[in-house]
């Protein structure tokens, strides 16, 4: 009888530690795990490298399309009742727009990345919007130079002093400054507005994954912060009209090109807003999915060696 007590105190001390190297091996599986999603950092951006290289590349093709002039529109004396607003300043300066439409998403983009350490989704919501933005650039002044739509207040451009002058074919002869004259061939579609909706869109998609929008619930304050970022992109665009510097076709068409890009290049690299696993990117579920094979694998192995 002792011998057979004896016997099952081994055996359920032989369990107990046993049980105790699996437990310590899951808890260490899913530590690494996570650590091995929180700091993948710099073999993600390697992996991305052509990515990031592409990035450069549109970078130096937007430059050029920028410093390619416009096409030269017929403008004639019959146009010109259309084209006689004043000249204003920008109510949005052009030197704002990178600051709302790129380094304030990122802002957000870093605040999320603070909260959950999760650097699959930093860097490619870095990388989809820089590809949205772009993108967006370069169709935009794209369309701008070869469509050499004048601007609303194109007659005090050409006509600094109020006094027209015309061929004989009934075509404009202006006597403006060059650079103002070629800026006012770059109407169609607004700038200020594709870039906005390009970064604001974008970062409303991203706002509407996190968050979880869609998620059946019926928050509508949720649907109140998604709608936050098109709202002022809106605005932007109703202030170029009003400034004078574009046609509302100009803005509406540059509105819809931002949107467009920035849907495409965030579902590039995130799934639908509405999809059950909308707040987070392919990466990361794909990195999760590989350590956890991974995990199960060690687990097996260590089974059998037990």
């Amino acid at each position: 009888m002792a011998w057979r007590d004896m016997a099952s105190f081994c055996s359920f001390w032989k369990f107990r530690n046993t049980s105790q190297r699996r437990r310590g091996e899951m808890e260490l599986g899913t530590h690494t795990m996570q650590c091995t999603i929180q700091s993948h950092g710099a073999a993600l951006a390697w992996n991305h490298s052509y990515d990031w290289l592409i990035l450069l590349l549109l970078a130096v093709i937007e430059v050029v399309v920028y410093i390619i002039g416009p096409f030269y529109r017929f403008v004639g004396k019959d146009m010109m009742t259309d084209l006689k607003y004043p000249m204003k300043d920008n109510t949005v300066p052009v030197w704002s727009v990178p600051m709302y439409a790129v380094l304030l998403p990122i802002a957000i983009f870093l605040l999320f990345y603070i909260y959950r350490r999760d650097v699959y989704d930093l860097h490619h919501s870095i990388l989809g919007l820089l590809f949205a933005v772009l993108i967006t650039a370069i169709i935009t002044d794209s369309i701008k130079n070869a469509a050499g739509r004048p601007r609303p207040d194109f007659f005090y451009r050409c006509f600094p002093d109020g006094k027209d002058l015309y061929d004989k074919w009934g075509g404009v002869v202006c006597h403006g400054e060059h650079s103002v004259i070629k800026e006012g061939h770059k109407s169609f579609p607004s700038g200020h507005t594709s870039w906005s909706f390009a970064g604001l869109g974008f970062l409303s998609l991203y706002l509407t994954g996190k968050i979880k929008v869609f998620d059946r619930r019926g928050h509508v304050a949720k649907l109140c912060i998604v709608f936050l970022p098109l709202l002022v992109a809106s605005l932007i665009g109703v202030s170029r009209v009003n400034d004078y510097w574009h046609h509302w076709q100009d803005v509406f068409a540059g509105g819809v090109i931002g949107l467009a890009v920035a849907a495409f290049c965030y579902r590039q690299f995130f799934p639908p807003p509405s999809d059950d696993e909308g707040w987070g990117p392919y990466a990361y579920f794909q990195a999760l999915k590989e350590s956890s094979a991974n995990t199960d694998t060690l687990h097996e192995t260590n089974a059998q060696n037990v």
